[in-house]
C-alpha cells in the first residue's frame, strides 16, 4: 500500500482522524507500507512555512520513523512522473496527483482520506 502524506503523519501520531480500518491495514504485517518521497517534501515544507510542527526535527524523524514503522520509501522515478503530462486534474495539489500517479503506476492500494483521489480509478482505503 502508499501512505498520503496525512496517513503517515496521522499513523505515526496515532492521531484519531485515521480510521481503524486504515490503522489496522497500515499495521498488518502482511502489508507492505510505501511512502513516495514527495510526501517528505511536503512534510518538510510545511514544517518551514510553520504549518506542520514536528515533534523533534525533520533530520531526526526522518528515515529514523519510517524504519521504525517498517515503511519503504520508493525511489522516484520518470515512469512516476510520466503519468502527469495526461493524468486528469482531477486533484488541484502537485503533490497529491504525484502520489496518485505513483499508486497508478505500482499498481498499489493508497491510504487516504481524500475522496478525490477515486476519480483517478485506483483504490483507496480508509
Amino acid at each position: 500500500m502508499l501512505l498520503d502524506t496525512h496517513a503517515l503523519l496521522w499513523f505515526q501520531s496515532d492521531d484519531p482522524k485515521l480510521t481503524a480500518t486504515a490503522k489496522s491495514t497500515i499495521e498488518d504485517p502482511a502489508n507492505e507500507r510505501w511512502l513516495s518521497p514527495i510526501s517528505l517534501f511536503e512534510i518538510a515544507l510545511k514544517n518551514r512555512l510553520g504549518k506542520l510542527p514536528l515533534p523533534a526535527s525533520f533530520g531526526t524523524l526522518y528515515p529514523a520513523s519510517l524504519q521504525l514503522d517498517d515503511i519503504h520509501l520508493l525511489p522516484l522515478e520518470v515512469r512516476h512522473i510520466e503519468p502527469l503530462t495526461t493524468l486528469p486534474l482531477h486533484h488541484k495539489d502537485p503533490f497529491d496527483r504525484l502520489i496518485a500517479a505513483t499508486a497508478l503506476v505500482e499498481a498499489l492500494r493508497l491510504v487516504s482520506a481524500d475522496p478525490l483521489f477515486d476519480a483517478y480509478g485506483l483504490t483507496r482505503l480508509w
